[in-house]
């Protein structure tokens, strides 16, 4: 029958000796923890399943660097810094990308609807389209990243590079005035 070893002893294993078996040990008691409180912070699973093998891959190869200092609870709270960290810089990656190609897309075709301005300007429902398009570009984004593409205030703050109140405040008044475009 084996001994459970405790986190502090796993990573000790890992950090001197590559101990693989410490690590599939460490990563089965955590690597499902982890990824449930990772998913309530971002809905893309992908992202998520990237982001902790992303962190375990850090304890392996050492990149990440385990001090003892306040006993056995410490792992948890470790791992969970790395975890968080690897996912607002995926985020914050994702967001450039987007950017950029969305850039891209308007240097080639400056003329040209984007699909969702063309399926945005095709709702006949009220005057939807023509209150859309009398928002400025920034309430549109807003609009675009928390309706259209349902990402919550943070992910939207980090795709568009503001900061999430900033997010809160556009969304509201874009809301505001297509009610008052609406009524």
């Amino acid at each position: 029958m084996s001994e459970t070893r405790s986190d502090a002893e796993l990573l000790r294993a890992i950090a001197a000796d590559a101990d693989r078996r410490a690590f599939e040990e460490l990563y089965r008691r955590y690597a499902p923890w982890l990824t449930a409180r990772l998913r309530g912070r971002c809905a893309d699973a992908g992202i998520v399943d990237d982001v902790v093998q992303e962190t375990f891959l850090a304890v392996w190869r050492g990149k990440a660097r385990y001090r003892e200092e306040a006993g056995t609870g410490d792992a948890a709270g470790w791992l969970w810094r790395i975890g968080s960290r690897r996912l607002v810089d995926a985020l914050r990656g994702d967001g450039a990308r987007g950017r950029l190609r969305q850039a891209l897309a308007r240097l080639r075709h400056r003329d040209e609807a984007s699909a969702e301005e063309r399926v945005l300007a095709g709702v006949e429902h009220g005057d939807l389209a023509g209150a859309l398009v009398r928002l400025s570009p920034e309430l549109r984004a807003v609009l675009q990243a928390t309706v259209i593409d349902g990402l919550t205030t943070r992910e939207a703050a980090v795709l568009l590079g503001i900061p999430a109140g900033t997010v809160k405040t556009r969304a509201m008044r874009a809301r505001k005035q297509l009610r008052e475009a609406l009524a």
